[in-house]
């Protein structure tokens, strides 16, 4: 078996076929919408964060945790959501962060005080950390190795849609009511608007949950082989079905459950791969694209801009978001994983030592905030939207799509649960952060993310191997060894 790819003779049950390759689609596409309530639920908070300071009178670090209270909830759901997923299915997850997604809209949306805002907003992290786990394992499932890295991406387009939907609705909200913080309707203010709102999304991705197949894979790791059949049968075709569904089993050979203790190492480490993954978490949130879109808008406001084009400006960096990822979608399958890392990692470390050369060299007014002069608050903001085009079609996508693949059969939820946890918390320290580091000095917030995109360069030349083309089954080749094939 090679190490670069599926032995080129082997038999395959993914051969084209129109009406097969649409269910597909359909079925990753329903899978990804968790994506979008996961989008929705991360960035709804950044036209909320002025209001929610006067409303509560909170600032600073605490303004800062309140910010991230959902990403410790994501990581707590990120943590659990492969054991649940192994022992219930891929599709109770999904319907348990619906139901999350929901509850965490309303508590949110009616919160009276700062501390129960935190907690729905914990709950709604958890949904969001279930989804960040189950829907790229579930599309890795039943997805063709041809096309698997462009319906991997979905869950990446669907995040980014659920960001600029989220953005969208806060904007349109905002101007509604003349401001965020004013009342809208039923003696509610706009802040609140924003968070109710996801109760629709969430509905939809509970319904539609009940319209698509279980996981084959996981029906097999059941020992339930004729719903396995029956599913691939649908969506694949017969031919060299039984060989397939043979190959799934000789990856699942252990009967046990499995558990935590599936992705150690000989010497009680972890396996190299499992780290492997866990960094190239850290790294996607290291490199700081959440400030942008949990914080731009009191960021544009800091440095000039009224909190009506702070809106807007945001609002049209998550289009270029979307259509970055379009660009990821469309190479992902054809140039490989590793390369869109490596250009990625390049322009983020170019975008963002622009951002704090700018951001270091402003004049601090006696009001503490910092401002551009001349030049530098455009060119500023071109480079946070370069900054965007960079991880947009790169790290954003390729992360979820490796992740999805990169791991063995047998360890798949478990190492992926952990490595979304990571991801989770090192959000979390960013996001927390931000606010302090802004008030000590925007030039070096944006030093320290610099410094995480050119380490991540390294890591991806050194590290990452490329998965283009390869059955989930390969993937148990080089396990131990990440470094084997680059």
């Amino acid at each position: 078996m090679s190490e670069h790819g599926p032995v080129p003779d082997a038999p395959s049950i993914y051969d084209d076929d129109a009406s097969s390759g649409r269910s597909v689609v359909r079925i990753a596409s329903v899978a990804a919408l968790g994506g979008l309530l996961f989008g929705y639920d991360s960035a709804v908070i950044n036209g909320a964060v002025a209001a929610i300071e006067r409303q509560f009178e909170v600032g600073g670090a605490f303004l800062g945790f309140a910010v991230a209270s959902a990403l410790l909830g994501a990581a707590a759901g990120a943590m659990s959501a492969g054991r649940f997923a192994d022992r219930f299915g891929r599709l109770f997850v999904m319907k348990v962060a619906a139901v999350l997604f929901f509850v965490s809209a309303i508590g949110a949306g009616l919160a009276p005080e700062i501390w129960t805002l935190i907690i729905f907003r914990v709950v709604g992290g958890v949904g969001v950390g279930v989804a960040s786990v189950i829907a790229p394992a579930y599309i890795a499932e039943v997805s063709p190795p041809r096309i698997r890295g462009r319906l991997g991406s979905l869950q990446q387009l669907a995040i980014v849609s659920g960001i600029f939907l989220s953005l969208a609705v806060d904007y349109a909200l905002a101007t509604a009511a003349g401001g965020s913080s004013e009342v809208l309707w039923l003696g509610l203010e706009a802040w609140r608007w924003m968070f109710i709102a996801m109760v629709v999304p969430s509905l939809v991705y509970g319904l539609l949950a009940f319209t698509i197949p279980e996981s084959p894979r996981y029906l097999i790791a059941k020992h339930r082989i004729p719903e396995a059949r029956k599913i691939l049968t649908a969506l694949l075709g017969e031919k060299n079905l039984e060989i397939t569904i043979t190959r799934i089993e000789a990856t699942l050979v252990d009967e046990k459950p499995p558990s935590w203790r599936d992705i150690r190492g000989p010497r009680g480490g972890l396996l190299p791969i499992v780290w492997v993954g866990l960094a190239l978490s850290v790294f996607q949130q290291a490199v700081g694209i959440n400030v942008i879109f949990y914080y731009s808008n009191i960021l544009w406001e800091a440095v000039g801009f009224s909190e009506g084009d702070s809106f807007i400006i945001t609002v049209i960096t998550s289009i270029v978001n979307i259509a970055t990822t379009l660009i990821a979608i469309a190479l992902v399958d054809k140039i490989g994983r590793k390369p869109l890392l490596l250009i990625g990692s390049a322009g983020m470390a170019l975008s963002l030592g622009t951002m704090a050369i700018i951001f270091g060299g402003a004049s601090v007014g006696a009001d503490g905030i910092p401002h551009l002069e001349g030049s530098a608050g455009p060119i500023a903001l071109v480079a946070a939207n370069v900054f965007v085009i960079a991880f947009g079609m790169s790290w954003g996508p390729v992360v979820w799509v490796l992740l999805g693949e990169m791991f063995p059969n047998r360890i798949r939820a478990a190492a992926l649960s952990l490595a979304a946890a990571g991801q989770w918390v090192a959000n979390w320290v960013i996001t927390v952060s931000f606010p302090a580091l802004k008030d000590v000095s925007l030039g070096l917030a944006y030093g320290i993310y610099t410094t995480a995109a050119i380490i991540s360069l390294v890591f991806v030349a050194k590290f990452v191997r490329e998965t283009k083309g390869r059955t989930l089954e390969d993937m148990d080749t080089g396990v131990r060894d990440p470094a084997s094939s680059h």
